[in-house]
């Protein structure tokens, strides 16, 4: 038995490059029209103001979600296979994977983070919690490329992939994103991923929406981490939150729009927008079971098996490798 006072192994591949993150950052402010990437909405304030979202009531996916696990865990052991090493992709607080490692039993846990120094706090507590299970932190920005380290093992890999962050991809960079996991699995394991359906686009509006503009502070406190980042001079008190459901693309928008004529500088740039012209921040993409269901086969996935909520708001899906 190994003791309480073991630590988990951490390996850090992702090193933010300042001029390749002022280039990206400059490319989308000077676009036709204005963009950013939503990796940009979680500096410490944005992940802090994102755990707050998910405790709005009008913010279902979370709470749904989460009640289809508690309700198909077993199920979902049974169909999965339990003794994986299970790779916790966007691994944040660590906190929905721990919930399910009595049900999985997994041989180890790996959870994967951009943000590597909340990472090594929580799997450093959680390894304290569960000092019989080997754990692995491993910093790297997985959207961009999935290779993964031979520290992880040989064995069988359960890729989990909850939040429905899969929106945040196009379909088109969905599918190679899926594809990388298929190769990862080498043959072996699955992928378990929550994926949020199309619905009501009331509903869907309102959980990037709010009442008390909670998405609102999180979606402005982007520009203030841009002024970090950058240099640049952005005046949130200029800017105002906007969300959409875009029928024809299936997927949630979020924007920051100009609420008069005014510039942004930078060292070494400027740019003007007109009252009303927006910065597109984010994309959610909502998918039906079928649809969801192909694209995974499309990946190479097979034995592919949903459980939704009883509403069908929700769906977490098990895709055998």
């Amino acid at each position: 038995m190994q003791n309480s006072s073991v630590s988990p192994l951490f390996i850090q591949r992702y090193v933010e490059n300042k001029a390749e993150v002022r280039a990206e950052l400059q490319q989308g402010l000077l676009a036709k029209t204005a963009t950013t990437s939503p990796k940009y909405l979680y500096d410490a304030l944005g992940s802090r103001l994102f755990e707050a979202i998910t405790e709005l009531p009008e913010y279902y996916p979370t709470r749904v979600e989460a009640s289809i696990f508690e309700q198909f865990l077993p199920e979902m052991a049974a169909a999965a296979g339990l003794g994986h090493t299970l790779i916790d992709l966007g691994a944040g607080n660590c906190e929905k994977a721990a919930r399910m490692f009595q049900a999985l039993r997994p041989a180890k846990y790996v959870a994967v983070d951009i943000s590597v120094d909340f990472l090594k706090q929580t799997l450093t507590t959680l390894q304290r919690q569960s000092p019989d299970l080997p754990m692995l932190g491993l910093g790297m920005d997985f959207s961009a490329s999935l290779e993964l380290p031979v520290e992880i093992g040989a064995g069988s890999r359960m890729f989990f992939y909850p939040g429905s962050s899969i929106g945040n991809f196009t379909p088109a960079d969905a599918l190679p994103f899926l594809q990388q996991i298929h190769a990862a699995c080498r043959g072996q394991g699955g992928l378990l991923i929550g994926v949020d359906l199309v619905k009501d686009h009331t509903v869907l509006q309102a959980a990037y929406d709010d009442a008390l503009g909670v998405t609102a502070a999180f979606n402005r406190n982007m520009l203030m981490h841009i002024n970090q980042l950058l240099g640049s001079d952005f005046n949130i008190a200029q800017w105002q939150h906007r969300a959409l459901f875009n029928t024809e693309l299936s997927r949630i928008e979020m924007h920051l729009d100009a609420t008069e004529d005014l510039s942004v500088r930078w060292d070494g740039g400027e740019r003007r927008f007109a009252k009303n012209e927006g910065i597109h921040t984010e994309n959610s993409y909502k998918y039906t079971v079928e649809s969801f269901m192909q694209l995974l086969k499309n990946a190479g996935f097979q034995a592919v098996k949903p459980w939704q909520d009883a509403n069908q708001q929700f769906c977490v899906f098990w895709a055998k490798a």
